[in-house]
């Protein structure tokens, strides 16, 4: 493995780090008409995913299915306002059905939208192969992401610290 290559994963591992334990991200797709759709979605992590994919339970009746599968390029952006991370995914997404991946992922407050369960035949699961994110990161202390907002706005811009990065995921 290159150096490069090994870049390109701590930086892939960087982005999956900061999504983590992030439990809703919002979905946009594209409406017939080349406009955009965002909607929340609830997000688990899963420690056995493949590192360029994300998955969501979804109703086969809902409206992102159609648009999907007509144009399948989606963003999914997640925002942890706490930890002031916030990351930007793209990738295509396409709806699958797979028993053994809805019983992995699984939550009893899915029920809300599947009342059957894993036999509603209305579930879904929505996958997203990763392409690209863009992660903005500054994982200091509150305290000091405070004393840097105060510098910055005395007039000195340059003490925001934290890490914004482009990663590729193909």
């Amino acid at each position: 493995m290159s150096s490069s290559d090994s870049t390109q994963t701590k930086d892939q591992e960087h982005v999956l780090n900061l999504i983590k334990d992030i439990q809703f991200a919002m979905l946009t797709t594209t409406y017939e008409d080349g406009s955009l759709r965002s909607r929340p979605m609830a997000y688990k992590h899963c420690d056995s995913d493949s590192k360029n994919e994300l998955w969501f339970f979804t109703r086969q009746d809902s409206p992102k299915v159609s648009e999907i599968k007509n144009h399948s390029q989606v963003n999914v952006s997640f925002s942890n306002p706490n930890n002031a991370a916030f990351v930007s995914i793209r990738g295509r997404a396409e709806v699958v059905q797979d028993k053994a991946k809805a019983k992995e992922l699984w939550n009893p407050y899915l029920k809300a939208w599947f009342p059957k369960e894993l036999d509603d035949p209305n579930l879904g699961l929505l996958k997203v192969t990763i392409e690209g994110a863009e992660y903005w990161d500054a994982a200091s202390s509150m305290i000091t992401r405070a004393v840097g907002y105060v510098k910055a706005a005395l007039g000195n811009a340059s003490t925001l610290e934290g890490d914004n990065k482009k990663v590729n995921f193909s």
